[in-house]
This record gives C-alpha cells, sequence and structure tokens, in this order.
C-alpha cells in the first residue's frame, strides 16, 4: 500500500481550482462500456474553429432530464446538442456519481451528462474550458472512464503548469472551484493505444 497515494479529498491542483482522484468506484465497468457503446445513439461530433466546421471521429451523446421546451439544448464550439432522455444505466451512474461526491462533502444533483466515444487512441480532445454560460458559475463537472487508459492534461490558462493523470476505466475525477475559469484540460492522442475509451461527464446545466 502507498501510504502517500492521493486521498478523494486532496486537491491534484496547485492553485486556481480544485481537482479530485475519487479513484475507481465501478466494478462490472466492461459490461457497461460494452451496453453504451451498442445502445446508445452516437453521432459524430461538429466542431467549428476559425469558421471552418469539423467532423470528428469522436462520437457524442447529449443526455439528461427531459425538457420538452429545449431548455436543455448545450451549445458549444459553434453549434447546439438537442437532449436525449436519460438511459436508465446512466442514470443509475449518476447516482453513484453525486453519492460519491457526497462522501467528500460535494452536495449536486446533475442534470445532464455529455458522453463521450473515442474509438481509438488516434481520436482525442484539444485544450479546452468547461466554461459556457449555461454551466453557472464555478461548475461542478463530474467524469468517469470506461474503457482503455487514456493521458488526461489540465494546463493553466496564464501560469506555466500542467496536472496530469492517467484515467483508467472506472475511475471518476471531479473538476470544480473555479477549475474552468483558469485552467484548460485535454484528452491527447497516441498511436499506443487501439482500443476504445467513452466518458461520462455529468454537469448541471442552467436554463
Amino acid at each position: 500500500m502507498d501510504l502517500f497515494a492521493p486521498q478523494p479529498c486532496d486537491n491534484l491542483l496547485p492553485f486556481d481550482g480544485i481537482v479530485n482522484n475519487l479513484g475507481i468506484v465501478l466494478g462490472d465497468d466492461e459490461a457497461l462500456y460494452e451496453q453504451l457503446l451498442s445502445e446508445l445513439p452516437w453521432q459524430s461530433d461538429r466542431v467549428t474553429l476559425f469558421g471552418k466546421t469539423h467532423i470528428t471521429t469522436r462520437q457524442i451523446v447529449w443526455m439528461g432530464d427531459s425538457e420538452t421546451d429545449g431548455s436543455l439544448a448545450y451549445s458549444y464550439s459553434g453549434h447546439s446538442r438537442a437532449i436525449t432522455p436519460w438511459h436508465h444505466s446512466v442514470f443509475h451512474v449518476k447516482r453513484l456519481v453525486e453519492h460519491k461526491l457526497a462522501e467528500i462533502g460535494v452536495e449536486v444533483c446533475f442534470n445532464t451528462c455529455l458522453l463521450n466515444y473515442y474509438p481509438t487512441g488516434a481520436d482525442g480532445m484539444g485544450y479546452h474550458a468547461d466554461d459556457e454560460p449555461e454551466l453557472g458559475h464555478q461548475p461542478i463537472i463530474a467524469s468517469l472512464s470506461l474503457g482503455a487508459t487514456r493521458k488526461f492534461v489540465l494546463k493553466h490558462k496564464k501560469a506555466q503548469h500542467k496536472v496530469e493523470l492517467y484515467l483508467e476505466t472506472g475511475q471518476l475525477i471531479v473538476m470544480r472551484g473555479d477549475t474552468q475559469q483558469y485552467w484548460k484540460h485535454t484528452v491527447t492522442k497516441t498511436k499506443s493505444v487501439q482500443q476504445g475509451r467513452i466518458s461520462l461527464t455529468f454537469r448541471t446545466l442552467y436554463p
């Protein structure tokens, strides 16, 4: 046992935000991965940068509370995503994640989840912050990983600081406080990973 291993309440950031690593929180993660991969309505993402729209091999599902008025539609990178009602397994994971956060004193009730599917290590996500106005001030964003282990990097927007994590299947992290204001994060690409990964990023969206 590593007596100096980070504890769930430890802040992984040196300043300007809070990131907690809650460790492995799921047991039967392989079955959940296969279920979500086969049952969810995955679609390629569209990202517009510098006026040019790109269609990604990374696929997404925007999921959450059913709203007939469309108030939980989510916009980023120049495009709006319509919401899909909760899949029962994702809703079960949501409740588990909320319980795990409550254990470290973070009380939250998420109403949405952005799921990303990375088919191989060649698929990644560039540096960005989840700082859209719909997420409110100091958003709490919990991310659960399934499938292949991938490198996750946080980089301060002004200072020369980086924090690197290798997220394993079943692992849960939470970003909160001023993290989105001062830090960007990325899932780096790699040629050494051929397996897929699904991330479930739970958040609270304000209409």
